[in-house]
């Protein structure tokens, strides 16, 4: 496919050297108030030059080679881009700080056939790389005890009773996975009667805890430069390091040699759950993890695929969007071990079960979170109204298990850094926070804590959590808002960044199967957003619960095919308004194209981000 096939005559000319790019198609503010920017170098000469030289020299269609240079991927690093495995991008775990104590210590445990604890975090990755390790010690003899916290009563990171009891039941050696970097007290405490190892990836605020191993990339100390990885990850790694010790010994010679790479599907769901970035070694977790989970061996995933309706293929969308809503339900507003549970599961008929209990409990989640959404959104908009930098919500009756969720929401509608908490009973007010590019609130989070602000917080850039009395809020929020007093300025919508302009007549199954080949897509992956010019609807129809999801058939001004498209939300977005507009002029849009199977037929579906009216 050519670029002319591709380009629109308005990406034609070349922005001139003295003022910023011109916006794709000119759309300066679209229908949500967006400004429609080029990737960086989208609309260079030579990146043209460097995607035809990729497609060139790889047998790859133009269109991916252009992709490709866009995210700056060079000819010689494009087949480990796109065929990313664990044999080429995974180091020695040796490499890790105090990993070779850690395997040592499991191997030991496996071969005296010892009681080990593990206390894992109620989220997606906790639960992973909780399941991970269980079943590896398991299958080599260990008797393991599991815990997983309750966010209402016990809250994050470990806790003495829960540990107490582990020991109390036999467990030499304690393993908390996905928290515990910064629970120096409570494990310093414990760890007079059992060994100590925690598996981590959170950023250290303070002293490591004395414990027996702290296997973190992300201590000061940690050579592996592998900051970007998950708990799940390094857990993995973990039993790798264990397995080479086990194997050099002989261990493997009189007992199951288990398939590691099986353990991938685990790795891969909290890769993306957790939103690690998908490039380098993450690539290939998730490539190699998603064709293991293809597979359907694990029998849990298996049952959860089936009632969330997933359609193959897998992707990191079916993580994101149907796994692990469902696994962290159970944590949000219910039995925090039901997704742990349901991972080690081996019996189809309560897989089963448990799947569909996961299911009622993330309608259950959705309704909740509804009811306290449209109550925030209206805080939010008047916070905004005022000029605050950051938003600050809480409320009587919110669920303190959802209110990330809602904060995440309110983000992505105001473009600010959010709090939202959760007032309880005892006069406190417990919450999560989510931020923008370029505005730090985990490190406005601990400023606050270390001014006497809040009683507990932290995180890191993007996302944090914080608790105070209630009566403390005002000062927080005047706190934060001269903090990050530059967020005041951003503007009210997110700019988009389009990867190519593409007419709906070229809009087909080939070029999303072509573009496809980037996946996956994710933090630091961006699906390619296209935007296709000068498009009329010539169909239009609301769909599924509620009618909130948009269905339309595309038609360029030329006639020609038509395209399936689709919007997600429609009874809350601007959008639809604009597109069931019969007598609407003709519109750019923005969206991603991608092909979809069904009943044995593969068709293309855009599916819509953005519009504008086109001049």
């Amino acid at each position: 496919m050519s670029a002319a096939d591709l380009l629109s005559p308005a990406t034609a000319s070349p922005a001139p050297q003295d003022m910023q790019e011109p916006a794709v198609l000119g759309v300066t503010r679209s229908v949500t108030g967006r400004r429609w920017n080029w990737r960086e170098g989208g609309q260079a000469s030579h990146t043209d030059r460097m995607g035809m030289a990729i497609a060139q020299q790889t047998g790859l269609p133009e269109i991916v080679g252009r992709m490709l240079a866009l995210r700056r991927i060079a000819p010689e690093q494009v087949e480990t881009y796109l065929s990313p495995t664990l044999r080429a991008l995974m180091p020695d775990p040796s490499t890790f700080t105090d990993m070779d104590a850690a395997a040592a210590r499991l191997a030991t445990a496996i071969r005296n056939g010892e009681t080990v604890g593990l206390f894992g975090d109620y989220d997606v990755d906790g639960a992973c790389s909780t399941a991970l390790l269980t079943d590896f010690l398991r299958r080599q003899g260990c008797t393991v005890l599991t815990h997983i916290p309750d966010r209402m009563t016990e809250g994050y990171g470990p806790n003495t009773p829960a540990i107490e009891a582990m020991q109390d039941q036999g467990a030499r050696l304690i393993v908390c996975l996905d928290c515990g970097t910064a629970a120096v007290d409570v494990l310093e405490q414990v760890s007079t009667r059992s060994d100590v190892i925690v598996l981590d990836h959170h950023q250290v605020q303070g002293a490591l805890p004395r414990v027996l191993a702290t296997v973190n990339p992300n201590r000061p100390d940690c050579p592996s430069g592998l900051h970007g990885i998950c708990a799940a990850a390094v857990t993995f790694m973990t039993v790798v390091a264990t397995a080479r010790i086990l194997r050099r010994d002989g261990w493997f010679d009189s007992h199951p040699d288990q398939q590691l790479m099986d353990s991938l599907d685990l790795v891969a769901l909290a890769t993306v759950c957790d939103v690690m970035p998908l490039s380098g070694l993450n690539r290939a977790f998730v490539t190699q993890g998603l064709k293991v989970m293809a597979r359907r061996q694990r029998t849990g995933l298996a049952a959860l695929l089936d009632a969330a309706g997933a359609r193959d293929p897998l992707s990191a969308f079916t993580c994101g969007f149907a796994l692990g809503p469902r696994i962290n339900a159970g944590g949000r507003i219910a039995d925090s071990g039901l997704g742990l549970r349901l991972l080690l599961c081996t019996d189809a008929a309560e897989a089963q079960a448990l799947a569909e209990k996961l299911n009622s409990v993330n309608h259950n989640r959705q309704s909740v979170e509804s009811g306290i959404l449209d109550r925030a959104m209206e805080l939010a908009a008047a916070q905004r109204a005022q000029g605050h930098a950051v938003l600050v919500l809480s409320g009587r009756d919110w669920h303190p298990g959802v209110v990330g969720i809602v904060a995440g929401r309110i983000k992505e509608k105001f473009n600010r850094p959010v709090l939202v908490g959760a007032e309880l009973d005892d006069g406190n007010v417990k919450g999560s926070a989510r931020s923008v590019p370029g505005q730090d609130l985990g490190g406005a989070i601990i400023a606050a804590r270390q001014a006497g602000l809040l009683s507990s917080g932290g995180g890191h850039a993007m996302a944090a959590g914080f608790g105070l009395p209630a009566d403390g809020i005002p000062a927080l929020h005047a706190f934060l808002d001269h903090h990050l007093a530059t967020a005041a300025s951003l503007p009210d919508a997110v700019d988009l960044t389009i990867d190519a302009v593409v007419n709906v007549a070229a809009a087909d199954v080939a070029l999303a199967t072509d573009m496809d080949r980037l996946a996956p897509f994710g933090a630091g992956n961006d699906e390619p957003l296209i935007a296709l010019p000068r498009v009329r609807v010539a169909y239009a129809e609301r769909i599924g619960r509620e009618g909130n999801t948009l269905r339309l058939t595309l038609q360029g001004e030329g006639r020609g095919p038509r395209l399936k498209a689709l919007v997600f939300r429609a009874n809350e977005s601007p959008l639809a308004p604009v597109l069931e507009d019969r007598d609407a002029p003709p519109l750019h849009l923005a969206g991603w194209l991608r092909a979809e199977s069904w009943n044995g037929r593969t068709s293309a579906t855009f599916f819509i981000r953005d519009a504008a009216i086109a001049q």
